[in-house]
């Protein structure tokens, strides 16, 4: 989906939309004979449309078994949806049904929707998600079903953990800028308090060390993901005495105000200043020249949930308990215009 994504240039959602046969969203003609072409082109085999299902045979149909997504926030951001989506669609697939309940951290909420969720006869067990990468505490009631945590973990737990490989991506990030021939590699982040600036920052190290390039502080700003930050950090950047000649970004928003701010410069990109976005959002796509950047990719996240959960409830009653598992989901390269392709 990810690759049909890429090549169709539109989101996962929409991807997922339309081959789910989503009549129900606005997306034109045009999108949805797009997304259908490239999907063939690319071998996925997709669904025959499905006949129109009266009450009747539904009642008739065996009971799919429920599976229960809590996660604390799902309005403020596209990525918790699109891990909505990608789990959804492999618990379809699996017989199964998600049903989605948000808290808003609120604790008393959440303890009332988990005794819902387990009061379901049908539930075969939970997945545990939040909108940003975290450490959380695991509440006691959902200690006795199933259980996976998605974009968070719990050292006391031994449930299965699903995050994106942070680190990973911030090293490919670096590493692309490296074989494109920079050196003086800035670094725009976002909230440090944060795991996911954590961790891109580690991965971005990691790279100019592995490239025997020196790490120089007087690269690298703290920002807010906001684009007013990408603008204002690359501004602070480009009047250093040795400006970098390349930019990775912590996100797209910021790479968006960080082009603002060298178009504003007059600098040209990538032939000046190459850059480098992370996430994957629907806007950069659009941007001019378009952005090179990472997934972040909450679509497999969310599937990988659903199907490590799977798993988690075929084991045969009485069976110890496994270790806790964490499962890192690569952040694919996606290539695009702002930094200069690879000689050959």
């Amino acid at each position: 989906m990810t690759d049909v994504a890429q090549a169709a240039g539109v989101s996962q959602s929409t991807v997922s939309m339309v081959l789910n046969q989503m009549s129900g969203a606005r997306l034109s003609a045009a999108t949805r004979s797009r997304v259908l072409e490239v999907a063939a082109a690319l071998g996925y085999r997709l669904p025959r449309p499905a006949a129109p299902v009266t009450a009747a045979a539904a009642a008739a149909q065996p009971a799919r078994q429920v599976i229960g997504y809590l996660v604390d926030e799902i309005s403020t951001s596209p990525h918790p949806v699109v891990s909505v989506d990608g789990a959804r669609d492999a618990a379809w697939e699996q017989g199964c049904l998600l049903q989605v309940a948000v808290t808003r951290n609120h604790a008393g909420h959440e303890a009332a929707l988990i005794a819902a969720f387990l009061a379901q006869p049908g539930l075969l067990g939970i997945v545990y998600s939040t909108i940003f990468t975290r450490a959380v505490v695991v509440p006691e009631a959902l200690r006795s079903v199933p259980l996976v945590l998605l974009n968070c973990h719990d050292a006391s737990s031994t449930a299965p953990s699903v995050v994106p490989g942070e680190v990973a991506g911030g090293h490919a990030a670096t590493e692309r800028l490296i074989a494109a021939g920079h050196q003086r590699i800035g670094f725009i982040n976002g909230e440090p308090w944060m795991e996911a600036a954590q961790d891109r920052f580690k991965g971005y190290r990691r790279a100019l060390a592995t490239a025997d390039l020196p790490f120089d502080a007087a690269l690298v700003r703290d920002g807010d993901w906001m684009s007013g930050t990408g603008f204002d950090a690359t501004l602070s950047l480009m009047a250093t005495p040795r400006p970098p000649t390349a930019i990775f970004c912590a996100n797209d928003l910021m790479a968006l105000g960080a082009l603002e701010a060298l178009k504003q410069l007059g600098k040209r990109v990538p032939e000046e200043v190459a850059l480098v976005g992370y996430d994957d959002q629907e806007i950069a796509r659009h941007t001019h020249p378009p952005l090179t950047t990472m997934v972040l990719p909450n679509y497999e996240m969310g599937r990988a949930a659903v199907e490590t959960l799977l798993t988690q409830a075929q084991r045969p009653p009485g069976t110890p308990t496994a270790r806790r598992t964490l499962l890192k989901i690569d952040c694919p390269l996606v290539e695009r215009e702002t930094v200069e392709r690879r000689a050959g």
